[in-house]
Protein backbone atom coordinates (compact mmCIF):
# COMPACT_ATOMS: atom_id res chain seq x y z
CA UNK A 1 0.00 0.00 0.00
CA UNK A 2 1.19 3.51 -0.85
CA UNK A 3 -0.25 6.65 0.73
CA UNK A 4 -0.29 10.01 -1.07
CA UNK A 5 -0.23 12.93 1.36
CA UNK A 6 -1.58 15.97 -0.47
CA UNK A 7 -0.46 19.41 0.71
CA UNK A 8 -2.03 22.54 -0.84
CA UNK A 9 0.14 25.60 -0.15
CA UNK A 10 -0.53 29.32 -0.53
CA UNK A 11 1.79 31.92 1.04
CA UNK A 12 2.92 29.62 3.86
CA UNK A 13 6.61 30.58 4.09
CA UNK A 14 6.46 30.82 7.90
CA UNK A 15 5.06 27.33 8.45
CA UNK A 16 5.96 25.33 5.35
CA UNK A 17 9.44 24.11 6.42
CA UNK A 18 8.09 22.77 9.72
CA UNK A 19 5.03 21.29 8.00
CA UNK A 20 7.22 19.35 5.56
CA UNK A 21 9.53 18.25 8.36
CA UNK A 22 6.63 16.99 10.46
CA UNK A 23 4.91 15.23 7.56
CA UNK A 24 8.08 13.39 6.55
CA UNK A 25 9.14 12.62 10.12
CA UNK A 26 6.25 10.27 10.94
CA UNK A 27 6.84 6.53 11.23
CA UNK A 28 4.24 5.45 8.66
CA UNK A 29 3.17 1.80 8.34
CA UNK A 30 3.41 2.03 4.54
CA UNK A 31 5.19 3.77 1.68
CA UNK A 32 4.29 7.46 1.24
CA UNK A 33 4.70 10.38 -1.13
CA UNK A 34 4.19 14.04 -0.26
CA UNK A 35 2.53 15.85 -3.18
CA UNK A 36 2.76 19.62 -2.67
CA UNK A 37 0.85 22.07 -4.86
CA UNK A 38 2.00 25.69 -4.65
CA UNK A 39 -1.21 27.55 -5.47
CA UNK A 40 0.35 30.74 -6.85
CA UNK A 41 2.22 31.86 -3.71
CA UNK A 42 3.75 35.35 -3.76
CA UNK A 43 6.06 34.97 -0.75
CA UNK A 44 9.13 32.74 -0.30
CA UNK A 45 7.13 29.52 -0.61
CA UNK A 46 8.49 28.72 -4.13
CA UNK A 47 12.09 29.14 -2.90
CA UNK A 48 11.49 26.83 0.04
CA UNK A 49 9.98 24.16 -2.19
CA UNK A 50 12.80 24.48 -4.72
CA UNK A 51 15.29 23.68 -1.97
CA UNK A 52 13.45 20.54 -0.79
CA UNK A 53 15.62 17.49 -1.49
CA UNK A 54 13.65 14.57 -0.04
CA UNK A 55 12.86 12.03 -2.78
CA UNK A 56 9.40 11.51 -1.33
CA UNK A 57 8.42 15.10 -2.18
CA UNK A 58 6.79 16.04 -5.48
CA UNK A 59 6.06 19.72 -6.22
CA UNK A 60 3.53 21.12 -8.70
CA UNK A 61 3.03 24.85 -9.20
CA UNK A 62 -0.05 26.84 -10.20
CA UNK A 63 0.86 30.05 -12.06
CA UNK A 64 -1.82 31.93 -10.11
CA UNK A 65 -4.01 31.32 -7.06
CA UNK A 66 -7.03 29.11 -7.82
CA UNK A 67 -8.22 28.02 -4.35
CA UNK A 68 -7.76 25.00 -2.11
CA UNK A 69 -10.14 22.78 -4.05
CA UNK A 70 -8.28 23.42 -7.30
CA UNK A 71 -4.93 22.70 -5.62
CA UNK A 72 -6.25 19.40 -4.28
CA UNK A 73 -7.60 18.48 -7.70
CA UNK A 74 -4.15 19.03 -9.21
CA UNK A 75 -2.54 16.98 -6.44
CA UNK A 76 -5.04 14.16 -6.96
CA UNK A 77 -4.31 14.13 -10.70
CA UNK A 78 -0.55 13.85 -10.03
CA UNK A 79 -0.66 11.42 -7.08
CA UNK A 80 0.43 7.80 -7.54
CA UNK A 81 -0.68 6.24 -4.25
CA UNK A 82 -3.40 3.72 -3.46
CA UNK A 83 -4.86 5.93 -0.73
CA UNK A 84 -4.81 9.69 -0.17
CA UNK A 85 -5.17 12.13 2.69
CA UNK A 86 -4.96 15.93 2.75
CA UNK A 87 -2.51 17.63 5.09
CA UNK A 88 -2.58 21.43 5.15
CA UNK A 89 0.67 23.34 5.68
CA UNK A 90 -0.83 25.55 8.40
CA UNK A 91 0.08 23.10 11.23
CA UNK A 92 -3.47 23.00 12.60
CA UNK A 93 -3.36 19.21 12.23
CA UNK A 94 -0.73 16.79 13.53
CA UNK A 95 0.66 14.33 10.95
CA UNK A 96 1.36 11.91 13.81
CA UNK A 97 -2.40 11.22 13.65
CA UNK A 98 -2.22 9.91 10.06
CA UNK A 99 -1.18 6.37 11.10
CA UNK A 100 -4.25 6.39 13.34
CA UNK A 101 -6.37 7.07 10.25
CA UNK A 102 -4.63 4.26 8.40
CA UNK A 103 -5.21 1.67 11.14
CA UNK A 104 -8.90 0.88 10.37
CA UNK A 105 -8.00 0.50 6.68
CA UNK A 106 -5.05 -1.80 7.32
CA UNK A 107 -7.20 -3.83 9.71
CA UNK A 108 -9.93 -4.20 7.09
CA UNK A 109 -12.51 -2.30 9.13
CA UNK A 110 -13.06 0.68 6.81
CA UNK A 111 -12.40 2.12 3.38
CA UNK A 112 -12.95 5.81 4.20
CA UNK A 113 -11.73 7.32 7.48
CA UNK A 114 -12.34 10.84 8.85
CA UNK A 115 -10.32 12.49 11.61
CA UNK A 116 -12.75 13.75 14.24
CA UNK A 117 -11.56 16.98 15.89
CA UNK A 118 -12.39 17.19 19.58
CA UNK A 119 -12.69 20.94 20.07
CA UNK A 120 -11.55 22.41 23.38
CA UNK A 121 -10.62 25.82 24.72
CA UNK A 122 -7.01 25.24 23.65
CA UNK A 123 -7.87 24.08 20.13
CA UNK A 124 -10.82 26.16 18.91
CA UNK A 125 -10.55 29.31 16.82
CA UNK A 126 -13.63 30.85 18.39
CA UNK A 127 -16.99 29.91 19.87
CA UNK A 128 -18.78 30.75 16.61
CA UNK A 129 -16.30 28.75 14.57
CA UNK A 130 -17.03 25.63 16.61
CA UNK A 131 -20.79 26.24 16.60
CA UNK A 132 -20.75 26.78 12.85
CA UNK A 133 -18.87 23.54 12.35
CA UNK A 134 -21.34 21.65 14.54
CA UNK A 135 -24.31 23.22 12.73
CA UNK A 136 -23.00 22.20 9.30
CA UNK A 137 -22.31 18.67 10.54
CA UNK A 138 -25.79 18.42 12.10
CA UNK A 139 -27.33 19.58 8.82
CA UNK A 140 -25.47 16.80 6.99
CA UNK A 141 -26.68 14.22 9.52
CA UNK A 142 -30.30 15.34 9.07
CA UNK A 143 -30.13 15.55 5.28
CA UNK A 144 -28.41 12.19 4.80
CA UNK A 145 -29.71 10.28 7.86
CA UNK A 146 -26.24 9.56 9.18
CA UNK A 147 -24.37 10.24 12.41
CA UNK A 148 -21.03 11.93 11.88
CA UNK A 149 -19.21 14.27 14.24
CA UNK A 150 -17.01 16.38 11.95
CA UNK A 151 -17.61 16.58 8.21
CA UNK A 152 -15.45 19.68 7.76
CA UNK A 153 -12.28 17.96 8.93
CA UNK A 154 -9.29 18.23 6.63
CA UNK A 155 -8.32 14.64 7.43
CA UNK A 156 -10.35 12.54 5.00
CA UNK A 157 -8.49 9.36 4.09
CA UNK A 158 -9.82 7.24 1.23
CA UNK A 159 -8.75 5.31 -1.88
CA UNK A 160 -7.31 7.67 -4.47
CA UNK A 161 -9.51 6.23 -7.21
CA UNK A 162 -12.61 6.71 -5.07
CA UNK A 163 -11.82 10.40 -4.64
CA UNK A 164 -11.20 10.75 -8.37
CA UNK A 165 -14.57 9.15 -9.09
CA UNK A 166 -16.34 11.78 -6.96
CA UNK A 167 -15.40 14.41 -9.59
CA UNK A 168 -14.95 17.24 -7.07
CA UNK A 169 -14.85 20.57 -8.93
CA UNK A 170 -15.28 23.09 -6.10
CA UNK A 171 -12.30 25.45 -6.09
CA UNK A 172 -12.43 26.70 -2.51
CA UNK A 173 -13.47 25.34 0.88
CA UNK A 174 -16.68 23.99 -0.69
CA UNK A 175 -14.80 20.82 -1.56
CA UNK A 176 -15.23 19.43 1.99
CA UNK A 177 -19.06 19.31 2.09
CA UNK A 178 -19.10 18.21 -1.55
CA UNK A 179 -16.87 15.22 -0.78
CA UNK A 180 -19.01 14.18 2.17
CA UNK A 181 -22.29 14.71 0.32
CA UNK A 182 -21.20 12.58 -2.61
CA UNK A 183 -19.84 9.83 -0.39
CA UNK A 184 -23.07 9.68 1.61
CA UNK A 185 -25.19 9.65 -1.55
CA UNK A 186 -23.30 6.52 -2.56
CA UNK A 187 -23.96 4.92 0.79
CA UNK A 188 -20.37 5.28 1.98
CA UNK A 189 -20.32 5.98 5.73
CA UNK A 190 -16.93 7.32 6.88
CA UNK A 191 -15.29 5.68 9.88
CA UNK A 192 -14.25 8.36 12.38
CA UNK A 193 -11.24 8.36 14.70
CA UNK A 194 -10.31 11.13 17.19
CA UNK A 195 -7.44 13.43 16.27
CA UNK A 196 -5.69 16.43 17.79
CA UNK A 197 -6.28 19.94 16.46
CA UNK A 198 -5.08 23.47 17.08
CA UNK A 199 -6.81 26.23 15.12
CA UNK A 200 -4.72 29.24 14.18
CA UNK A 201 -6.03 32.81 14.51
CA UNK A 202 -6.91 35.37 11.86
CA UNK A 203 -3.58 37.05 12.57
CA UNK A 204 -1.82 33.76 11.91
CA UNK A 205 -3.59 33.36 8.56
CA UNK A 206 -6.93 31.65 9.27
CA UNK A 207 -8.87 31.97 6.01
CA UNK A 208 -12.26 30.27 6.47
CA UNK A 209 -15.24 32.62 7.14
CA UNK A 210 -18.95 32.40 7.91
CA UNK A 211 -19.66 32.67 4.18
CA UNK A 212 -17.94 29.31 3.75
CA UNK A 213 -20.37 27.84 6.29
CA UNK A 214 -23.36 29.14 4.33
CA UNK A 215 -21.87 27.75 1.15
CA UNK A 216 -21.36 24.37 2.85
CA UNK A 217 -25.06 24.20 3.77
CA UNK A 218 -26.05 25.04 0.19
CA UNK A 219 -23.72 22.38 -1.23
CA UNK A 220 -24.99 19.70 1.17
CA UNK A 221 -28.61 20.47 0.24
CA UNK A 222 -27.82 20.53 -3.48
CA UNK A 223 -25.93 17.24 -3.35
CA UNK A 224 -28.78 15.62 -1.44
CA UNK A 225 -31.28 16.28 -4.25
CA UNK A 226 -28.85 16.06 -7.15
CA UNK A 227 -29.53 13.34 -9.64
CA UNK A 228 -26.80 10.73 -9.45
CA UNK A 229 -25.64 9.53 -12.90
CA UNK A 230 -26.10 5.82 -13.46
Amino acid sequence: MKLSILMPVYNEEARLPEAMKQALGVDYPCEIELVIVDDGSKDRTPEILAAADDLRIRVITHPHNQGKGAAIRTAVDEATGDYMVIFDADLEYDPQDIPRLLAPVLEGKAEVVYGNRVFGSHSSFSFWYVMGNKFVTTAANVLYNCYLFDIETCYKLMPLELYRSLNIRAKGFGMDPMVTGRLLRRGVRPYEVPISYRARTREEGKKITWQDGVQALWILARERVRRVPK
